[in-house]
């Protein structure tokens, strides 16, 4: 789980991108895979295949308005795979991006190969989000998550 929260504080953007890595457990595996440490823990690029089938779950809990640097994503990018950087900007380009206003207490579910990104907000206003990743128990080729409940 994550916890996000921008505040009159806390005020940053986030660039498009996807989230291509996960938490897991060290081992013989990831270091083919190429493990790097974020935090103390460490992450890996699984194959694509493991990605298509994550969900994330956001709870917010503040309403997230068009003023307090919602969420904006480009429809459809998660089917496209992993992107490069000039593939996320093209596709950018031709799909466009649209923002996701979720109220209090809303649940927002989007892929993690869903293009997204945030800007700063206009207004002080605080938006918090529980960030939840949802998968398999069982990862493929000796991956462990990192945390699993």
């Amino acid at each position: 789980m994550l916890y996000f929260e921008k505040s009159p504080d806390q005020n940053w953007l986030v660039a498009l991108h996807q989230d291509v890595s996960i938490a897991v457990q060290p081992n013989a595996v990831t270091t083919q895979l190429g493990i790097s440490q974020k935090e103390g823990l460490s992450f890996v690029q699984p194959p694509v295949e493991v990605l298509k089938r994550l969900l994330a779950l956001r709870v917010h809990l503040d309403d997230c308005t068009k003023d307090n640097g919602p969420l904006k994503v480009v429809p459809g990018s998660h089917q496209q795979g992993r992107l490069t950087d000039p593939m996320i900007a093209k596709l950018r380009d031709h799909s466009g991006d649209m923002s996701c206003l979720v109220t209090t207490g809303g649940v927002l579910a989007m892929r993690p190969l869903l293009l997204h990104a945030s800007s700063k907000m206009a207004l002080p206003q605080h938006r918090r989000v529980l960030h939840f990743l949802c998968g398999p128990r069982q990862l493929p080729n000796g991956l462990v998550w990192h945390e699993a409940i």
